[in-house]
């Protein structure tokens, strides 16, 4: 049985970086992007004027954000009530004192994988949410990486991890 692995951004600023992501998500094999808080979502397919946002994140998505499904949501606990009700698993990725090492996390089915704010992260209260906090170590002097950046190898990591378990 194929598990799916939803994306979640929330409160992501830079919309060169939303986009990036969304076309990372749409190589990696996302099944739904959600948008929350003040991140940037794509315009309406067909839609002729755009903001200045929405033609950043289209220069980086390169159309990925119309081959992959996508929601805008209000409310974001709202929406990890309803994963948690479907028995999705909720993962933050992010530094913090229970984090683990994204390489030793090992999905039990579907995950919806929450990346937060590019200087911030995740926020204390959505991490309390979280099921597991994975990261990834780093061994120089910078504390993280670029939120995309950090989005793709996450992203890759975890459907290579579901995609050998639905080959088990």
């Amino acid at each position: 049985m194929s598990h799916k692995l939803f994306l979640i951004l929330h409160d992501i600023r830079s919309a060169h970086n939303v986009g990036a992501m969304i076309r990372t998500a749409d190589g990696a094999g996302v099944s739904k992007i959600y948008f929350s808080g003040y991140t940037q979502a794509p315009a309406e397919l067909g839609r002729q004027w755009k903001t200045d946002a929405e033609k950043s994140l289209a220069k980086t998505a390169l159309g990925a954000e119309y081959g992959v499904p996508w929601e805008r949501v209000s409310d974001l606990f709202e929406l990890l009530a309803t994963f948690r009700a479907d028995g999705v698993e909720i993962v933050s990725l992010e530094s913090d004192k229970k984090s683990v090492d994204y390489r030793s996390y090992k999905p039990r089915g579907d995950v919806a994988l929450i990346v937060g704010n590019e200087t911030e992260g995740v926020s204390p209260e959505v991490l309390e949410e979280s099921d597991v906090v994975v990261e990834i170590p780093m061994r120089g002097a910078k504390e993280s990486l670029n939120v995309s950046v950090a989005t793709g190898i996450a992203l890759f990591s975890l459907m290579s991890t579901i995609e050998k378990g639905a080959n088990q």
